[in-house]
């Protein structure tokens, strides 16, 4: 297994051997590296980072390696403990701290797991910050403290609350609206730290909620990326229980998919469409999805007489161009929403309240929401690489066969159909190349992969 160092974090699985795996040697190294960065850019002694783990069984023993480290280099340590990305974001911010760290993989199965690292702001590293932490790493360019100058460990058990108070008081949050529908709500918590602090958001809104897959063990039910084909447990229960909704979320609580009322799922490309649907029925201004998100968010923008625009993959790409563009709501369409008027982060707690804001004032149920949308259908692929795999070459290939069609080569290459377009580039999360496509129909679709994947 590859261990991928990139805008996303450091990440891969935490068994086998040390510089090919996430050891505990690789995270002291990087969290040594990350502290002296910190310490470079803030000559004041007794810098603070916050620092916090998803429900993942690593998580544990992989947290104590992280503070200890962080400490041993004269850094303070606010350790919020078993947490959610976005959580730890608002809590940077709150605490006025240099940076963060959350120990997650996010999607990645239970054997993954990663050091996603943020800035002062709360937001992720952009590429030239994270480059000189892995220069550190690479000239390992330590600088450690004698004993005298170690840092303090400082504990914070309210993290959760302070994340749901900041959600709930959002603005454009309909909270009386929502109190009143008194909705009955299925959660898939996935078996980590979601589990936890959304069903306790829920139920400050009114809602009934049914539990399922909430013990935060690190025991993932169901392969972690909330997906159609993993999900079936929560779609049967919604029916059989008669509920609202359901919520399927991620191991860290950045990524949001509902299922509706019949069973049939929302989809995670409509959950930032719904919210920025909601948002700008409210605020006028632009918008921003990455390149692999659906067609729909420009519609629905355009809709609204606002402006869309795309940037590259990745949570800190879509972040840049928001602020370019001074966008109101912007995100990914794998389920993460980013409001600004919160922070800069895909958000799980923040999609729900947006949604459920929607959905309350509409006084409709989510399937009739579902139908306000517009009709695509994507297909997510992707294939394994291996490691004498010549992306360039295969980039040439494909921009040689598709040269009469628009081609976008900001993120490996993106070509553009008549109402239809294909995306190929290599993850930053997992040794893959990520395959997408979406059409007017499921069979252009396959059409347009079935061709794809023969050139390869």
């Amino acid at each position: 297994m590859t261990l991928i160092s990139s805008i996303s974090g450091i990440r891969g699985t935490v068994n086998g051997r040390n510089g090919s795996n996430l050891t505990p040697i690789e995270v002291v190294k990087y969290a040594s590296a990350y502290g002296t960065w910190i310490n470079n850019k803030n000559s004041k002694s007794n810098n603070l980072i916050v620092v916090a783990r998803d429900g993942r069984i690593s998580g544990l023993i992989l947290k104590e390696i992280v503070k200890s480290t962080l400490i041993s280099m004269g850094i303070d340590v606010i350790d919020i403990d078993l947490s959610t990305t976005p959580t730890t974001q608002i809590i940077v911010q709150q605490k006025n701290a240099n940076g963060g760290i959350i120990l997650t993989a996010s999607h990645n199965p239970k054997n993954w797991n990663a050091l996603k690292l943020f800035n002062s702001k709360g937001e992720f590293l952009i590429k030239d910050e994270a480059e000189e932490i892995f220069n550190i790493v690479q000239n390992d360019i330590f600088n450690f403290k004698n004993e005298d100058d170690y840092g303090k460990i400082f504990y914070e058990k309210n993290a959760f609350k302070a994340h749901i108070n900041e959600v709930i008081n959002l603005k454009l949050v309909d909270r009386k609206n929502i109190l009143r529908k008194k909705y009955k709500i299925v959660v898939d918590g996935i078996n980590s730290s979601g589990g936890v602090i959304v069903p306790m958001l829920l139920k400050e809104l009114g809602a009934e909620v049914i539990e399922l897959n909430c013990n935060p063990d690190g025991n993932f039910s169901h392969n972690p990326e909330p997906l159609d084909i993993n999900l079936s447990d929560l779609k049967q229960t919604v029916t059989k229980e008669n509920a609202d909704l359901g919520i399927a979320l991620d191991p860290d609580v950045d990524r949001l998919v509902f299922v509706c009322e019949n069973g049939l799922l929302f989809g995670e490309e409509n959950t930032l469409v719904a919210c920025s649907d909601y948002v700008l029925s409210k605020t006028k201004g632009s918008t921003v999805s990455n390149m692999s998100s659906s067609m729909s968010m420009d519609i629905i923008t355009k809709k609204h007489g606002c402006n869309y625009y795309s940037s590259k993959i990745g949570e800190i790409n879509v972040v840049e161009k928001m602020k370019e563009v001074n966008a109101i709501i912007g995100g990914e369409g794998n389920g993460g929403v980013i409001y600004p008027d919160s922070h800069y982060g895909r958000d799980a707690l923040v999609g729900i309240v947006l949604f459920l804001s929607h959905l309350s004032e509409l006084n409709i149920n989510a399937s009739e929401l579902l139908d306000l949308y517009p009709k695509f259908f994507m297909i997510k692929d992707k294939i394994n690489l291996n490691d004498d795999f010549n992306f360039k070459k295969f980039n040439d290939k494909i921009k040689s066969h598709y040269s009469k069609n628009s081609i976008d080569e900001r993120d490996g290459i993106k070509i553009v159909f008549n109402k239809s377009w294909l995306h190929i580039r290599k993850s930053n999360t997992e040794p893959i190349i990520r395959i997408y496509s979406e059409a007017e129909t499921k069979l252009d679709c396959e059409k347009i992969i079935k061709e794809i994947k023969s050139l390869i």
